[in-house]
């Protein structure tokens, strides 16, 4: 983004803008997360249908709430939260080196999106790797039952995947993940590097705006996601395989053996409406994040480079 490069010349403070941008956005929203998750691991119609348990994201929502009790929209929190701060760090990190690095090659240049687009989802990918084994323990702990409760917490999660399964388990739905995070996340850069420039041509501002970045947050994230989708319902059906034990009382089981049984599997049981189960929470939990999540990462590195000028300032002085 052109104002991460304006704003701090310091690889580190991307790496905290990021972790600190992941924390906030994943504690406000993890609620909506829950519900999408549940949405995607039902196997049973969703819209007004007699014998699915979710029936709405208002439903969904008050069910939860009744059944398992209000924190329970934040099931998961705590590996989500090492999800959010390892992610939103390395990614950051991670695009800011790779944009970085191209900016020595003026071939590129003409190319602006483009790069974007590649530094993006190759950021995307390597920050999935890395916080990949949360990711799955998160959806573990949202997907069992309150009164099947197979994992205690965390630790008892991970030590029982390692224990009853294997440290493979923790990669589950890997490669559909990267299918999907790849052009996720570097259509979520393009599009957001391309909705600020529009905003700043329009506005006729050279910084990007608070408001810029959260309108041009949502634009992308609604898009990118949408894309998706699909990819992201398989990556979530693949985390529970195994698992069939915690999933009591949430219908009938969804069993496939890997992303292109997953998808063909969910076509000829639930229709082509089924490869975007939970997408309405989810295009609203993209939208409101991504806009977040970016604003967040550059008000953050305005903050922290405001705090170095001080810094620096007060040096002089002395």
């Amino acid at each position: 983004m052109n104002t991460s490069k304006k704003i701090s010349d310091h690889n580190t403070d991307h790496a905290v803008a990021g972790a600190v941008s992941g924390f906030i956005t994943r504690l406000v929203f993890q609620p909506l997360d829950v519900i999408k998750i549940r949405f995607q691991l039902q196997i049973e119609p969703i819209i007004n249908h007699h014998v699915s348990k979710y029936h709405s994201i208002k439903q969904a929502f008050f069910l939860i709430t009744r059944e398992e009790g209000i924190f329970a929209l934040w099931k998961g929190h705590i590996p989500a939260q090492l999800l959010s701060v390892v992610y939103g760090m390395s990614q950051f990190y991670s695009y800011h080196l790779i944009t970085k690095a191209t900016e020595n090659f003026s071939q590129f240049n003409e190319s602006k999106y483009s790069i974007k687009f590649v530094a993006g989802a190759s950021a995307g990918c390597i920050a999935t790797t890395i916080s990949f084994p949360f990711d799955t323990m998160r959806t573990r702990l949202v997907a069992q039952s309150s009164n099947h409760a197979v994992y205690k917490g965390l630790l008892h999660c991970c030590s029982c995947i390692i224990q009853h399964e294997s440290s493979k388990a923790f990669f589950n739905g890997l490669l559909p993940t990267l299918l999907q995070i790849a052009p996720h996340s570097g259509l979520q850069f393009a599009f957001y590097g391309l909705f600020t420039d529009i905003y700043k041509r329009y506005s006729k501002k050279t910084d990007t705006s608070f408001y810029n970045s959260v309108l041009s947050g949502s634009v992308a994230g609604l898009l990118a996601k949408t894309v998706i989708y699909p990819l992201d319902l398989s990556r979530k059906r693949l985390q529970i395989q195994g698992f069939q034990h915690g999933r009591k009382g949430f219908g009938t089981f969804f069993s496939c053996t890997g992303m292109l049984d997953c998808l063909r599997l969910t076509l000829k049981v639930e229709g082509p409406r089924g490869l975007f189960k939970g997408l309405a929470p989810s295009q609203l939990k993209a939208a409101v994040t991504t806009a977040l999540h970016f604003t967040i990462y550059e008000q953050c590195l305005k903050l922290i480079n405001t705090v170095r000028k001080l810094h620096a300032s007060e040096k002089l002085n002395d």
